[in-house]
């Protein structure tokens, strides 16, 4: 059952685009994940469903609740991590705590999710002498005290270091296990990988993939990557007509890398023997969820 449902939104700034009519539905339980470039219109998509956004056009419910007319009883349901976020450099982190944890009726123990969080030395620290990656995990902590419904969390690893981000990958499962619902706004297509039970891909302020992690990338049509090294130039236009073959492209160590079908490896293999072309370091790998990303989303975002 859906407990978010976003249809036909839209949101503008000036002559931008941000979001050009999104449908979507996040049912209750589930860690849903929002990928797209920089510009595409997540962040803008997730803060029109905590209502810190009005929509210009469509409609968006959590739970019933249109976050915006009903800001209270939305409030009360969502717990909000944004990527920008701030709280006033005197405040410490137990003051802060408290303070968000005084809102909800059933709040967990957020010192001890802080601590946890490697916060526990910090708790009588002041906001403004946190360093970026503390700040990161207080705000996971203050989106999660109120044991929310929902918990928006937008580019929740950024800034941490690997052992930090499996820890907060832990608590994300823990929290759905006791029954909070996630969306997930990230880069990180490891981190989508590991904790999305469903993806939409967000380009230009449009989705261009609805599906499971395995869906998307199944969905590119081209489930295998090849890539090699050659010192003679590779002839892209001749190999992007191989049958099969989805894209060519040489990436920025100097390799010739192209996503296609399985059938298509052994032509593709003989066009270059036939041209001379002998391919060093040959890995041909299963596409991953970068692949499927860089096919789903234009080269260049919106600033």
């Amino acid at each position: 059952m859906a407990i978010i449902e976003v249809r036909g939104l839209r949101k503008t700034y000036g002559s931008t685009v941000a979001v050009d009519g999104i449908d979507l539905e996040v049912d209750e339980g589930e860690i849903f994940g929002i990928l797209g470039p920089n510009g595409s219109g997540k962040t803008t998509t997730v803060e029109c469903i905590a209502g810190l956004r009005k929509p210009d056009a469509g409609a968006v419910r959590v739970a019933g609740f249109d976050p915006v007319r009903n800001r209270d009883s939305t409030t009360k349901l969502v717990g909000v991590q944004l990527q920008r976020a701030g709280l006033p450099a005197k405040q410490t982190v137990r003051e802060a705590i408290s303070l968000y944890a005084s809102v909800y009726d059933d709040p967990i123990d957020g010192v001890a999710l802080a601590d946890r969080l490697g916060l526990g030395p910090k708790l009588d620290t002041r906001y403004g002498n946190l360093s970026g990656g503390q700040q990161q995990r207080l705000a996971i902590t203050l989106a999660l005290v109120g044991r929310p419904r929902v918990a928006l969390l937008d580019e929740l690893s950024t800034g941490l270091d690997p052992r930090s981000r499996r820890e907060v990958w832990d608590i994300v499962d823990e929290t759905r296990d006791a029954g909070t619902t996630i969306v997930l706004v990230t880069h990180f297509m490891e981190e989508a990988r590991h904790l999305c039970d469903r993806l939409a891909v967000i380009d230009q302020g449009r989705i261009t993939a609805l599906d499971t992690p395995e869906g998307v990338i199944g969905g590119i049509g081209a489930p295998t990557v090849m890539s090699f090294a050659t010192t003679i130039p590779v002839d892209t236009p001749l190999l992007e007509g191989v049958s099969g073959v989805a894209a060519v492209r040489r990436r920025d160590d100097g390799r010739v890398e192209l996503s296609l079908t399985d059938e298509a490896v052994l032509p593709v293999l003989q066009v270059l023997a036939d041209r001379g072309v002998h391919p060093d370091r040959l890995r041909i790998v299963d596409a991953t969820l970068d692949d499927a990303f860089l096919d789903l989303t234009s080269r260049e975002g919106q600033e």
